[in-house]
Formats: C-alpha cells, structure tokens, sequence
C-alpha cells in the first residue's frame, strides 16, 4: 500500500460551503505569505456575491456556485484541495483524506455544513434536496409526477410548494402553521392565500451562473458539505455537494406532469407514520380503509390517520451538524443539538480547532437580541468573524465578539413576498412578558412588532414596508415605547420621520 503523502500548511478550512469559502478567503488575504488550505469534497465551491450592507446588521447577498480555480486565480497562497476528509487527529495537528493525503495544520477551522434529517434512509421514493445534484434529481423526476407528498415545514419546503407547478402536493406539516422557523400563525395565514393563486411572470434568465459537472464527481467517503439558510438537504453521507442557493429553484423547471397549474393540500399537525411500497401497501389493513384509490409507487400514512399515494416523497425536515469524520478518537464539546461547540472567539475544545456555519453550536451567553439559525448569513458571519479570530490568535492580538451578533437580522423571499426578521423575531424564550403590534394589509404587507417593557425587542415584515432600518434602529437603542403605543404602526403616520 501506497504510504500517504503529505503536505502542510499555517491554515486548513475544511468545507467549500460559504462558510468555509468566507473564513478561507479571510485568512488567505490576511496572511499574502501563508500557505492556506481549502478542503472540500465537491467540486465546486459556494461564493458570495453582489453582497449588499442594507442597514447596520441586515445584509444581502446571491450564492453563486463556482470551479474552485476562481479561488486560486484569486489568491495566489490559497489551495483547493478536492478530496473528503476520513479522520482528524487533533493532538498531531493532521487531517487524513479518503485518497491518501495527510494533511498537518497549524490552525484548522471545520466548516463542515449539515446534513440532511432524512425520514428514512435508502428509500428509493424518498428525496431529500440539498445540493444542485439532488435539485436536479427532484426535476426531472418531477417532470413525469402527478402528485408528491412533502414532508417539512423549513425554507426548502416552504419554497418547494410555492415553485412546484403541474403536480399536486400534499404536504405535510408537523405544526399548527405554515413555516413556523420563520414566522407565527398570522404571517402564516397571510402568506396561505399565495398557493391558490397564479405566481406572476418571472423573467426568464437566472442572475446565477452555473456550472455542470460532467459524470459523477470522484469522491468517497463522507460529505464535507455547505451551510443551509434553507434548512439544506441532501441524499446521503457520499452527497459531495454543499448546501443549495437561497434562489436554488430559478432556473430550473419545477414542472410536473399534469395540467394543473398550483394545486397544495396542506395536512396540519401530521408527520410521516410509516411508507409503504405500493405491494406493502395492497397488503395492509390500509388499502381497503384508504379513500385514496388508484395506483401509486409508494404511500405515506400521516400520524394524523390519512394515507396518501404519490409518485415520491420529498423529505425536506432539516439537517443535523455534519460532524462524523471529526469527533473518532478526538474530544471536542459538543452542543445538545449535536454540533461542535465553540466559544465567542469560534474556537473548539481542542486547542488550534475552529468551526464555524451549521456545524457548530454557539456556546457563548448570546445577546438578548441573537439567537443562533442555521441560515447562510449566519454561515458567512461566523466564517468570516472564524477567519478574523484565528488571525488574531497568531498575531497575538485581542479581538471583540463581532457586531453582527448583537442582533439577530435575516433578509429572505417567501412565496415571492420579501421578508425581513429582525431580533427576537417570534418572542423567543420571552414567554408570556411579550406584547405584539401587528398591521395586516391582504396581499401587500404583514407587519409584527415585539415588544416587551416598552421596549422593541422583535420584528417580522413581509411586503415592501421600507421599515426595516427604522425598527433595527429601535431594537438596537431600546428606546422606551410606551408613549407611543398602537401608533406605532399607524400607516397614516410616517414612523421613520418619528425617529430620524
């Protein structure tokens, strides 16, 4: 057998997600004169750009997928190495690849992504949707489908029903209401009526360049993936690709087989029971119970006592920290959901380990206006504060927690509607001391405030309402609000005069 070659470098990132890409981009600029490492096990790399500061803490931004020559034609000092990682041995400094690298580090930094929750493993009618590859997969599967059965209520099931077209979709929410990560019960009701309706026309090119990778990309071993604004998904552990795009579904056809344009059912409050193949289930007791006739692939029994037949089933119920071919024989601390906990300077148990995006866990005392979401801005605030945090470690030099963590701030798009969420969004561990403004406007704006002592400690927009920078302002001075009360959000008054 081959002995295993070896290289070495000042710093190693592990994951070409956007996470992984920030902090790597960070550190290859900083250091022009060091040898820096970008491991990834897909072949290309997630990349911000037409990255947009709209107020304080809000930003915007696309993800474009990228060769990772773009990254080395960038910085001379930066190398992508495409393999998987197979083992880690924190107390040598060296990182083993699945093709016989052995890589030694000074300052390593894990940017692993997640990985998807998937309901069942080895399903053949059972998709999840993370990557570009699996995204591409759900198209042209769906292109000969009549009906799917969505199981989730994240961004990717929320996007998914809204896109799909030509094909009716159960989808099964376990939830009181829609997109409940995102919002509460009103803005859900607010966003329902835009499943029955015609999506308006949109233009035909996507903003995001592509690039295909022609035959299956030569890698084994387990997944190094990206960060997951929308709650990602993927195939399995050998899934080399990172995280999907917050625009993944432009671009590509979500069409299915029948003329219908836009037809969801949603079932409330029901997770998958069990999935029948369409022997299994001629068998059951269910066939003869089951109003559902008709031949299907596959069925899913609801825990809430309904079985539906489809043509597959989109699993789309969030990812879990993707942590695997770290923790054998090493000792990092671990967050009770699973990912590496790291403190207010992103670093790990072991000495010289970083991490930052969805595979790690913030284990610092948060401000009482940020709370951890696996969301790409996030990934890219942690990977870029990760990067600042490990330069500062080798020039000795002390460094703040970063703002971006004061407040808690996400830009997004929802059934083509913008939504802005900002603090304590949906009263977060702010139990029954909370207070809630709302101004509705039917098929134009949803606008919740927050507000406990007086004082503004959340807000949810959905519309055109131009109040974000007000309302940040407002979060972040903790004015007391009192005097005001209900005008707060009177629409007849221009509240940004107010507080100029």
């Amino acid at each position: 057998m081959a002995a295993n070659i070896e290289k070495t470098f000042k710093f190693v990132v592990v994951g070409g997600g956007i996470a992984g890409v920030t902090c790597a981009e960070q550190l290859a600029s900083q250091f022009p004169s060091a040898d820096v490492a970008l491991l990834t096990a897909a072949p290309l790399i997630k990349a911000v750009c037409n990255f947009k500061q709209v107020s304080k803490t809000l930003e915007e931004f696309d993800v474009e997928e990228r060769p990772s020559s773009v990254l080395e034609e960038k910085y001379s000092n930066l190398r992508v190495i495409q393999s998987a990682v197979k083992a880690l041995h924190a107390q040598h400094h060296t990182l083993l690849t699945v093709d016989g690298l052995e890589i030694h580090y000074e300052k390593l930094c894990i940017c692993s992504g997640g990985r998807p929750k998937l309901l069942t493993q080895d399903n053949p009618f059972v998709l999840g949707i993370r990557d570009t590859d699996s995204a591409q997969e759900f198209q042209k599967r769906l292109s000969k489908a009549k009906r799917i059965v969505v199981v989730g209520n994240g961004g990717i099931a929320l996007e998914l029903v809204y896109e799909v077209e030509g094909c009716e979709v159960i989808w099964a929410v376990k939830d009181k209401a829609i997109g409940n990560t995102f919002f509460d019960a009103g803005a859900a009701q607010f966003l329902i009526p835009s499943l029955d309706t015609d999506k308006p026309e949109r233009a035909a090119t996507s903003k995001r360049a592509r690039y295909t990778i022609e035959g299956p990309a030569a890698t084994q071993g387990l997944a190094v993936g990206g960060g997951s604004d929308r709650q990602g998904q993927s195939r399995g552990l050998e899934e080399p690709g990172s995280a999907l795009g917050p625009d993944w579904h432009e671009g590509i056809s979500l069409r299915g087989a029948e003329e219908v344009s836009h037809r969801v059912s949603v079932e409330y409050q029901s997770e998958v029971k069990q999935i029948y193949t369409h022997q299994d289930f001629l068998l059951s007791p269910l066939a003869l119970q089951t109003a559902d006739t008709g031949s299907w692939p596959v069925y899913a029994q609801l825990s809430n006592g309904k079985t539906f037949g489809c043509d597959f089933i989109v699993s789309a119920t969030g990812v879990v920290p993707n942590t695997e071919p770290f923790l054998h024989e090493n000792n990092f601390a671990l967050a009770e959901d699973s990912g590496l906990r790291v403190d207010d300077h992103m670093m790990t148990s072991e000495p010289d380990i970083y991490a930052a995006g969805d595979v790690c866990t913030a284990g610092w005392e948060p401000s009482h206006l940020w709370q951890q979401m696996r969301l790409w801005t996030q990934a890219r605030q942690m990977g870029w504060y990760a990067g600042r945090c490990m330069a500062a470690d080798v020039l000795s030099e002390t460094i703040e927690l970063d703002f971006c963590f004061e407040l808690f701030s996400h830009i997004t798009k929802f059934f083509n509607y913008k939504v802005v969420l900002l603090g304590k969004f949906n009263g977060q561990g702010l139990g029954l001391n909370q207070e809630l403004l709302v101004r509705c406007t039917k098929g134009h704006e949803y606008v919740k405030v927050v507000l406990s002592g007086g004082r503004m400690l959340g807000a949810v927009l959905i519309g055109e309402t131009d109040l974000e920078e007000t309302f940040e302002n407002l979060i972040l001075n903790q004015m007391d609000l009192t005097p005001y009360g209900e005008e707060l959000l009177n629409p007849n008054i221009d509240i940004e005069d107010y507080f100029d």
